[in-house]
């Protein structure tokens, strides 16, 4: 059954395919790019891709990141929900979004065994496609977003 939240623009969604393809292709699991497709149409609870084009292709782009929002992903490879605090659209093209974000439970952000140091609160700029353009040492985005 097809969830009630609004859908992305068609480049997030295309964007959303490629990154899709490309972890399966890591892993050692090629897929084709109209499979990707596919696979992000059934994540959207849609038959298939055309059906998914379709529904978005005919109306204005989404901003997804909306004050209050809920949203989920990963931050310095930690995954989390989180509540939009505070969102700022900043000037220029790709559209970009410096964002405020209340992580439902503290994100331990270092990874060596014997140290932690928790946030919960974060500022992060994200492009269209809900990724950051600082990337952590192994080329992984600081923050990845989810919708």
């Amino acid at each position: 059954m097809r969830s009630s939240t609004p859908l992305p623009s068609l480049d997030a969604l295309k964007e959303q395919a490629k990154r899709l393809r490309s972890r399966f292709a890591g892993d050692g699991e090629p897929v084709s790019h109209s499979r990707a497709l596919e696979l992000v149409a059934a994540q959207y609870g849609f038959r298939d891709w055309n059906t998914l084009h379709a529904a978005a292709g005919n109306r204005p782009a989404f901003d997804p990141w909306a004050l209050g929002a809920r949203v989920r992903g990963h931050y310095l490879g930690q995954p989390f929900d989180a509540e939009v605090l505070g969102v700022q659209v900043l000037a220029g093209e790709p559209r970009r979004y410096r964002m405020t974000l209340h992580f439902d439970t503290p994100v331990d952000v270092v990874t060596f065994e014997s140290f932690s140091a928790f946030r919960q609160r974060v500022i992060g700029t994200v492009d269209e496609t809900g990724r950051s353009a600082a990337k952590t040492s192994n080329g992984r985005p600081h923050l990845e977003l989810e919708w």
